[in-house]
């Protein structure tokens, strides 16, 4: 067992867990040089949450923050978390436009690419793991981890093998949920150094409070790589932290080389941010605490805070125990989808509306992506989802058994023409692919802020 290798979270899952993917560039790029030094295996810096976030809440082009993150990082893999067919919005998108966006990832700097499937289904990745290949780029398929009866540690072995023969570099154990326990990532990742050669990484949550525990049990098993996140914004629903990790492996065979006098340069500079975030309640301290709750509920931390607001807002707080106990019915009549982003949301609302609008039964009132979901408009779920079931949700349409994209046309030449008015560079139209009207606005605030600036200029204005 060579040393371990570390992916530091700080720059995206890190802020994205923690502060609502609110870090601006700004806070970032006085530290960006240092984080280069450290010796990371890889920064995760982009993809996920970040890019919504950028052009909704900070006024930021998430391509500009790429670029300018690689031009202080010069020695450091970036990398980056890309939905599958999803891309980084909250649709299936046609072949030609996720082949675009992973050639504009790669152009812009990102080396990784971390893809999954809320659903594992290989299919969604087809299309984005064959781009990221032709790019030049490493490909990182990850398996959405969750617990059911259909989810053995040998069925995650055969489909990361699936994943293997399609073109993947490397797995990703994503454990969104933070449920994976110490003792079964153990077994867990000796299964799949059986069933793959290529090296396997661990992502998970501390939110049950357990995640260090996972990860060390981990690399005694042999995995390849951990995530974690800087101390300051580690724990809670955010990965374990960097620092303990890199010192309890030292002088060991799992020795990371990494140096706990240079990281703590990295944790005074996001400690100072942290204290901002907590001021500002940009940071809820709930988040922080442990919830070992995750583990029972088999509840995602995001999930579970959707699950309380939507009842806050119903006046019916007191039924979150119905709900919670509700979630497991919903998830085994929809097949067992693993409970991420699309399918938390989706299975979590649908449980919400069966308790609270049960009166004439289970489901009298079922949320339009539930039916999508049934219907297959999201991919195949894991589990066989029972006919009447199916036709008692999506009634005459017609369930889709092939692949979702399939019946998408390309749509990047429209997306270029609609696009055209607002566009300054090549990039601008996967921004409005992505998010349209989101996209629109912040090009227009880009071009107010330009003309402000302009203006400026011929006054002699300066600032300082």
């Amino acid at each position: 067992m060579s040393k371990v290798l570390i992916t530091e979270t700080v720059l995206r899952d890190a802020h994205q867990s923690l502060a609502a993917t609110r870090m601006t560039t700004e806070e970032m790029i006085p530290i960006l040089e240092t984080l280069d030094q450290i010796g990371y295996h890889s920064l995760e810096a982009w993809g996920g949450a970040t890019f919504d976030s950028c052009l909704r809440f900070l006024k930021e082009d998430p391509w500009q923050r790429l670029r300018t993150i690689r031009d202080h990082v010069k020695n450091t893999k970036l990398q980056m978390l890309f939905r599958g067919q999803n891309i980084l919005g909250y649709r299936h998108y046609a072949d030609d436009v996720v082949e675009y966006f992973v050639q504009k990832s790669i152009a812009n700097g990102i080396d990784i690419i971390r893809i999954f499937d809320a659903l594992n289904d290989a299919r969604n990745l087809e299309t984005a793991i064959k781009a990221t290949i032709k790019e030049g780029g490493h490909v990182q398929a990850a398996i959405s981890y969750t617990t059911s009866p259909l989810h053995t540690n040998e069925a995650f072995a055969a489909y990361a093998k699936q994943l293997e023969e399609m073109g993947a570099n490397s797995i990703c154990i994503k454990d969104m949920a933070g449920l994976l326990q110490p003792y079964e990532a153990e077994t867990l990742v000796r299964t799949l150094k059986e069933a793959v050669k290529i090296p396997i990484q661990l992502h998970t949550h501390y939110t049950a409070g357990i995640a260090s525990m996972t990860v060390l049990k981990a690399i005694e098993a042999g995995v390849d790589i951990v995530d974690t996140a800087i101390s300051p914004l580690a724990m809670g629903t955010s990965q374990p932290p960097t620092e303990p990790l890199v010192a309890a492996l030292a002088g060991t065979k799992y020795d990371t080389g990494l140096d706990l006098a240079k990281l703590d340069e990295v944790s005074r500079h996001f400690t100072e941010i942290r204290e901002r975030y907590l001021g500002s309640g940009l940071i809820d301290p709930k988040v922080l605490k442990v919830d070992v709750n995750a583990l029972r509920y088999q509840v995602p931390g995001g999930m579970l805070s959707n699950l309380v607001s939507q009842l806050k807002m119903a006046g019916k707080s007191d039924r979150l125990a119905e709900v919670l106990a509700e979630v497991p019915r919903v998830r085994e009549d929809a097949g067992y989808p693993p409970l991420v982003t699309p399918t938390s949301q989706i299975v979590g609302t649908q449980a919400v509306n069966n308790v609270l609008f049960g009166e004439d039964g289970r489901y009298s009132r079922v949320t339009k992506e539930f039916r999508g979901m049934i219907r297959g408009e999201y991919g195949t779920c894991p589990g066989k989802i029972d006919p009447e079931f199916r036709r008692k949700i999506i009634g005459d349409a017609e369930p889709i058994d092939c692949r979702p994209a399939d019946l998408i046309p390309d749509e990047l030449e429209r997306l270029k023409e609609e696009a055209a008015p607002y566009m300054e560079q090549e990039e601008d139209v996967l921004s409005y692919a992505l998010f349209e009207q989101v996209a629109v606005k912040f090009f227009e605030h880009r071009k107010q802020m330009k003309y402000q600036l302009d203006g400026d200029a011929e006054l002699g204005v300066h600032s300082v």
